[in-house]
């Protein structure tokens, strides 16, 4: 009979190995993590797997040793640093005898603003974060090819500079590294001293998902509220590996789950459409049932801290203003476009608070204290 392992214990020990060496920004990103490195034993109970990305402004934030810290607790780690789309095709694909768990340092060097785009390699992350999904290639010489699809399905953490690809992001755990403040201390990471530790607890930590294999496989747990569609994708496989834990890791999972969803979606500025649309409920129309175009342009390009008085190199016009609204509808359906407004014995072009309420409903964020402003003409409907 073996031993029954003490999962929330273990847990325990994993999280305290982080902190001997890793200075996150809050508690529930320890928590994440620790979840985050038991999960990528127990990937094939899972319908996706989030991604984990550690990200900072600026260098020297911890983001590399924390990856190193992980690097030690997770089953096949491979270091990608440098890895092409297709070596990493090959490797998932178990051609060296396993799946990896990949771990990607540096990746603002492939996503970043002086690296261009690497559609293949962003394709292969997004692709890899739920079971089941292939990337197809024509593999062979010259003319005798034929297609294959390589299984894209693995643990996958990163680190780098700056921010991601929104399809990357929302399929991830973020984690917003910072510098250590000067009274933060930590331990010197050894590599022959402490690998060796991380990776016994490594060896442990797949023990234990052999024995709550079942127990988590297409368990479908409960999510906070508020936590739906892709963040429930993301949460799922973490608060069930919590839940089959036990002690107070199901608590404490919720709450981190709650902690950084929304902390992601304060600092998801979602689209430059959605950006427009926001920006002309919160600051722009705020009271007004309708505007002319003039107006709304200039109170657009006054905004601080907006996008609107530089769009590569000139601010925002009227036409460029008709093409991105144009982009969502009215309760109508119908293009949301600029109409004849009557001002001063006049008629201007503008736009109605009617015709965009229907797209601030589907796509903006809550309003930060406010209701949306109603509908004209149902200011007084029960």
């Amino acid at each position: 009979m073996t031993d029954v392992i003490d999962g929330a214990a273990l847990l325990n020990e994993v999280e305290a190995f982080h902190r001997r060496f890793n200075v996150f920004p809050h508690e529930a990103a320890y928590v994440a993590v620790t979840l985050w490195d038991a999960h990528a034993h127990l990937l094939d109970a899972f319908d996706s797997t989030p991604r984990l990305a550690f990200l900072s402004p600026e260098p020297g934030s911890g983001k590399s040793r924390a990856l190193e810290v992980v690097e030690t607790l997770v089953p096949r780690s491979m270091a990608a640093v440098d890895a092409s789309a297709a070596a990493l095709f090959r490797s998932v694909s178990g051609i060296d005898g396993g799946r990896p768990t990949i771990l990607f340092d540096e990746i603002d060097t492939v996503f970043g603003p002086k690296a261009g785009e690497n559609e293949q390699l962003r394709g292969f992350i997004n692709a890899g974060h739920t079971r089941g999904r292939e990337m197809y290639r024509c593999v062979g010489d010259g003319a005798n090819q034929q297609v294959q699809g390589f299984p894209s399905y693995c643990a996958l953490a990163v680190a780098g500079l700056g921010n991601l690809p929104d399809t990357i992001m929302t399929r991830a755990v973020i984690i917003r590294m910072r510098r250590r403040a000067r009274n933060e201390r930590i331990e010197q990471f050894r590599i022959r001293i402490h690998v060796r530790e991380g990776n016994q607890l490594r060896d442990r930590l797949a023990k234990w998902a052999e024995t709550v294999q079942e127990q988590v496989t297409d368990v479908f747990p409960e999510l906070p509220d508020g936590v739906t569609d892709r963040p429930a994708d993301v949460w799922e496989p973490l608060i069930a590996i919590a839940d089959a834990a036990g002690g107070d890791w199901p608590e404490r999972a919720r709450e981190a789950c709650v902690t950084l969803v929304t902390a992601s979606k304060a600092n998801d500025k979602g689209s430059i459409g959605i950006r427009l649309l926001t920006d002309l409920r919160d600051h722009v129309m705020v009271g007004i049932d309708r505007l002319p175009t003039v107006a709304i342009l200039d109170r657009l390009n006054a905004l601080d801290d907006a996008p609107w008085a530089d769009m590569g190199g000139k601010p925002l016009d009227n036409r460029r203003l008709s093409k991105m609204l144009a982009e969502y509808m009215t309760v109508d359906n119908e293009p949301i476009a600029s109409r004849n407004i009557k001002a001063a014995g006049s008629v201007l072009k503008g736009y109605y608070a009617a015709d965009l309420h229907d797209a601030w409903q589907r796509y903006c964020p809550p309003p930060p204290e406010s209701p949306l402003p109603p509908l004209p003409g149902t200011e007084n409907l029960a």
